[in-house]
């Protein structure tokens, strides 16, 4: 089954380039039936099991220790489901009048295809291999059909993703040349005892490989310029799911490989939390561009994620996964309904909108959902954000309880920057120019319907997927070598042994 989720898309680009009057037909059809066995593994996913399930694995390159290994478990089970959604809801989303269909509904199938393998891939050089695959679709995805400053931004974004994987390569590769073993395959590595300053020496090299397509600041400087020249579709990929893969690299191999190191790193990651925490929701607070504001406050969300990760106990490490998923969906909501603004009134600019609540001549719709969606971001209880955001920082609290209360803090500015959003584009008199807006269609507003419902059925029933989730999270923390409650005691004893 795992590789069917895998490979269909492919198929499906195959079946475009056949069938070019079809593309977006077949790639709604093969992005559904993708999502139906996303859906068909998750129910029969037995979650009592906290190892790798529907486990696939045959010998590929055995010179390289390149092997075809998949396994699924449940911190990639909902990062896979997601990803399902938001390829389907991007194909829906996207213009039936697109230039060159064909080629962009392919591309959309691949990044889909890409992203899969690697949630998936269970050695090193495979998950790399995928990690990797899915660039160019993107660059071209957004060198295409972005804005105006679409070649720089593309540019831009294929120089700091190609860094980022020429980083983790290393460190793939320095592990096999340190261990001698040529051994990539994830289980055997996991069960290899490396010294405690070699275990530093990789992690740091895997941290700064994820931490840019997370991103971190410093590295944040080509997430503005891609999420706001790609097209709202693509926008809702980068920032729905995309950068989640540096999230759960930094989980699946950080964490789950480094635990000796991880309390010697996990301090500094907090630090770099809370600098981004801070940094993106101030930078989100100058802006007038809606998507770049947008934009940045995804930066600063994602960083609750790396604190949780950082504290690295049962609860944190759940609420790092919940809000990965929460981050994923309201994203992707927020950049549908600006497309769907930007569409219909010609901008995205503060200060050129207002009045769209206008329940005749504005956008009622996507005035009410964005309303809502704005509230589950700002953490608002009821919603998926509050789940994420309080499992997060309950469980961050107990091992960083100074970043964790800077972090939440910062929610505070999340709710300022939005409030701006709303008083300035919904409320006051429709602009002259912008009188009898054209209506929001009922194919328009598929996208955001799902999305909006998920936003709330996982915020009122959050053990749909806690469910699932919580004991392959809790068999992760559960080698960690000291409670993360002690890091800030141990911290001092444990750098000797790293000198």
């Amino acid at each position: 089954m795992l590789s069917t989720i895998i490979w269909l898309p492919v198929l499906g680009a195959v079946l475009i380039g056949i069938l070019p009057g079809f593309s977006r037909s077949i790639a709604l059809v093969i992005s559904g039936i993708n999502l139906v066995v996303a859906i068909a593994i998750a129910i029969t996913f037995n979650y009592q099991d906290a190892g790798l399930q529907f486990v696939e694995h045959f010998a590929w390159i055995e010179p390289l220790g390149l092997d075809y290994q998949l396994g699924i478990d449940g911190l990639s089970l909902p990062l896979i489901i997601l990803n399902a959604l938001l390829v389907l809801l991007a194909v829906q989303a996207t213009s039936k009048d697109v230039e060159r269909s064909q080629l962009f509904h392919a591309l959309l199938l691949l990044v889909g295809t890409a992203i899969t393998g690697a949630f998936l891939a269970q050695n090193l050089l495979l998950f790399f291999l995928f990690y990797e695959l899915e660039l160019i679709p993107l660059y071209l995805l957004i060198a295409i059909w972005g804005g105006e400053k679409r070649g720089y931004a593309a540019t831009k974004f294929l120089i700091y993703q190609a860094l980022s994987g020429i980083i983790l390569l290393a460190g793939f590769l320095s592990w096999a040349w340190f261990t001698k073993t040529g051994d990539f395959n994830y289980q055997s590595l996991a069960a290899t005892h490396l010294p405690a300053n070699l275990q530093l020496l990789l992690l740091s090299v895997l941290v700064l490989g994820f931490g840019i397509k997370m991103p971190l600041v410093p590295f944040h400087t080509w997430l503005p310029d891609a999420y706001v020249e790609a097209s709202a579709p693509v926008s809702m990929l980068l920032g729905g799911i995309v950068s989640k893969l540096g999230t759960y690299g930094l989980i699946r191999f950080g964490l789950g490989l480094f635990p000796d190191a991880w309390v010697i790193v996990a301090p500094w990651l907090a630090l770099i939390a809370v600098i981004t925490a801070i940094y993106g929701s101030l930078i989100a607070l100058a802006q007038t561009d809606i998507k770049k504001t947008i934009a940045y406050s995804s930066v600063a969300h994602l960083s609750y994620v790396l604190l949780a990760t950082a504290a690295g106990n049962p609860l944190s490490l759940l609420g790092a996964v919940y809000q990965m998923v929460a981050h994923g969906l309201i994203l992707a909501l927020l950049f549908n309904l600006v497309g769907i603004i930007e569409a219909k009134t010609g901008t995205r600019d503060l200060n050129k909108l207002q009045g769209l609540l206008n329940p005749k001549r504005g956008l009622p719709f996507v005035g009410s959902v964005l309303i809502l969606t704005t509230m589950a971001s700002a953490g608002i209880p009821g919603m998926v954000g509050f789940i994420g955001e309080f499992l997060s920082f309950q469980g961050s609290y107990t091992a960083f309880p100074v970043a964790t209360l800077i972090c939440l803090a910062s929610t505070g500015l999340t709710s300022v920057y939005f409030i701006i959003i709303i008083n300035r584009t919904l409320f006051g008199k429709l602009a002259d120019k912008l009188t009898y807006l054209p209506k929001v269609t009922t194919a328009e507003r598929i996208p955001a319907i799902i999305l909006a419902a998920l936003v709330i059925l996982l915020g009122i029933q959050p053990n749909i997927l806690i469910s699932h989730t919580q004991i392959s999270t809790d068999a992760i923390v559960a080698a960690l070598p000291h409670p993360t409650t002690q890091i800030a005691d141990i911290v001092a004893s444990r750098t000797s042994e790293f000198e």
